[in-house]
């Protein structure tokens, strides 16, 4: 929950979904594909390759459903801090297990909203090849299915003007995957379950990944 005690800002993210689609669809051309395969109501877990600082904001633009994401508290400083919880986003601290993060992301699902992941924990080549067990305590604690996601093309060429971002106009693909139960079904919440589910998860993303690239031929 948030300081005033209520779950996460449902309508501060619709807000953020708007901004993201001006924003996104204005500096750039997303192609985005199988959005219809993230269901339409109910609790649901965004599971984001992540090898660009604009790959939140292009999925916040390009999602059916507006998104709370799970961001590291280092991007919360100035005038950013009440812009980022203006708009329903959380601020976690990865170094430490965040009682107020955790609380304030299964608010999100307890209250059927959309709650997105950067499963890796941190930028980096974006392939799902290391995951931390956050994803699968969400996924198992809260029963949400998890739909994985591959923004794909962010990271290939850089700016002239801002090397800091994509090439204005250029195309980055956002490609949504089939969504899957993380748990087994029992119930459990074990370390050795979260264990299994945090493989069964990267399994799942792994492929999803490479099913994107062959789709896009990226």
């Amino acid at each position: 929950m948030t300081d005033s005690g209520r779950a996460p800002s449902a309508a501060g993210a619709a807000v953020g979904r708007r901004i993201g689609i001006g924003l996104m669809y204005g500096l750039w051309r997303p192609r985005v594909l199988g959005a219809w395969r993230v269901p339409s109501a109910g609790p649901v877990i965004l599971a984001v390759n992540h090898s660009h600082g604009i790959d939140g904001p292009m999925l916040m633009g390009t999602a059916p459903r507006p998104v709370h994401f799970l961001i590291k508290k280092e991007a919360f400083v100035g005038p950013l801090d009440p812009f980022l919880r203006g708009i329903g986003q959380l601020k976690v601290d990865r170094d430490t297990a965040d009682r107020k993060a955790i609380t304030d992301a299964l608010g999100v699902l307890a209250h059927g909203g959309v709650l997105g992941i950067f499963p890796e924990g941190t930028r980096g080549e974006g392939d799902f090849a290391s995951l931390r067990a956050g994803l699968a305590y969400f996924a198992v604690r809260s029963g949400a299915p998890v739909v994985p996601v591959a923004v794909l093309g962010s990271k290939e060429r850089h700016s002239r003007l801002t090397p800091a971002v994509p090439p204005l106009r250029s195309r980055v693909d956002v490609v949504f995957g089939d969504a899957f139960e993380a748990g087994d079904s029992s119930g459990r919440r074990t370390r050795k379950a979260l264990d299994e589910a945090t493989v069964r998860i990267q399994e799942r993303l792994t492929a999803h990944l490479a099913e994107a690239r062959r789709l896009t031929g990226r």
